[in-house]
């Protein structure tokens, strides 16, 4: 007689091979549903049930009845949406499994901000890894990415074509180190996303030596207090509204994009406009932005990472979100993978 595990094994392995991905997760106007689960993942509008891979806004919007996510993921949502943010929260921890109707589900590191995570699906013998955002290079403010062995990944593409290859971060900062020391009577002005790029900016600096305080505009300055309180040390901050313009004469002044060449930064002594972002590899949108100082730092994978993590998870089946779908659609299929492109509404570049 089959033990009872034995038992379960062996319907899961019936099930698993009469069950296709498609039969249990579909893509709707909603987002990602999982039919077993009856939850959506990262929904594009409000949803009784969501899983939040991080905190940007165009995965996490607020509106939502239960949210499943990190802890650090539903802190970044409380402080940036207060009480629109969710009615409930079942925070998880990397690892952590929890049962939702039929299915099982877990989260593992993505490495794109802090509290980011893939989200983990099992249900049928079968499991479907939705990437989220992620990139595969190291960075000081949030856990590295964990490749999850799977049956079908779900990749995003936002830098998939080949001419997106990242250069080392410790070069880029270098260069802006460097200019800061060539031009020490003019302030050097970065635009950075508020939420992970100005944190991972920072840090990079005070791991690169820099000790000297770091001016913010106001729009910054929340998400680096609550990184802060997770545990993210980010060293001597200052309000640059606050400083006149003598003191910020040699200094380093983050700013978001929008306010690159607003009024607010009309005050600043000369200033050599920076922005770091993995689109500044792409010459023509510094060129509009008036980007003196490009900076390719970016969080997302670029094209070896992406294909790095294909062959990683070693799904025999990918699926891809936003970005260049079309190129990383037609590698894996030239590598033998099973791959097509997913049309999700509501996903933007490198914004928030």
């Amino acid at each position: 007689m089959m033990d009872p595990g034995g038992a379960r094994r062996h319907i899961a392995c019936i099930m698993a091979l009469r069950t296709k991905p498609e039969d249990w997760i579909s893509v709707t106007d909603a987002g990602i549903h999982c039919r077993p689960g009856n939850f959506y993942i990262d929904p594009a509008r409000p949803a009784e049930r969501a899983v939040i891979t991080h905190g940007h806004g165009d995965h996490a919007r607020p509106g939502n009845t239960d949210v499943i996510a990190t802890p650090d993921t539903i802190a970044i949502m409380q402080a940036r949406y207060g009480e629109d943010a969710g009615r409930r929260f079942q925070p998880l921890a990397y690892g952590e499994t929890i049962e939702l109707g039929d299915a099982r589900l877990w989260l593992a590191p993505a490495g794109h901000v802090l509290g980011s995570a893939q989200v983990v699906l099992e249900y049928a013998g079968q499991r479907i890894v939705v990437s989220g955002d992620y990139k595969r290079r190291r960075d000081p403010t949030c856990p590295p990415f964990e490749p999850v062995p799977c049956d079908v990944f779900v990749t995003e593409a936002t830098f998939g074509l080949p001419v997106f290859r990242h250069p080392e971060d410790g070069e880029e900062i270098g260069r802006l180190l460097a200019s800061i020391a060539a031009f020490p009577e003019r302030a050097h002005l970065v635009g950075v996303y508020a939420l992970g790029k100005c944190q991972r900016v920072i840090r990079l600096l005070r791991e690169a030596g820099y000790d000297r305080p770091i001016y913010l505009h106001g729009a910054l300055a929340a998400l680096c207090d609550l990184y802060g309180r997770l545990g993210v040390e980010l060293g001597p901050l200052r309000a640059a509204g606050e400083a006149d313009k003598d003191e910020l004469r040699g200094a380093l002044v983050l700013a978001p994009p929008g306010a690159l060449r607003d009024r607010w930064s009309r005050r600043l002594p000369e200033p050599v406009t920076a922005m770091a972002s993995g689109w500044m590899r792409v010459r023509q949108r510094a060129r509009q932005r008036g980007v003196e100082l490009p900076l390719v730092l970016s969080d997302h994978a670029d094209w070896d990472e992406l294909t790095q993590t294909i062959s990683d998870v070693a799904a025999p089946e990918l699926w891809v979100t936003h970005g260049r779908e079309d190129a990383l659609v037609h590698w894996a299929q030239q590598k033998g993978y099973r791959a097509r492109a997913l049309a999700l509404v509501g996903r933007e570049e490198e914004a928030e």
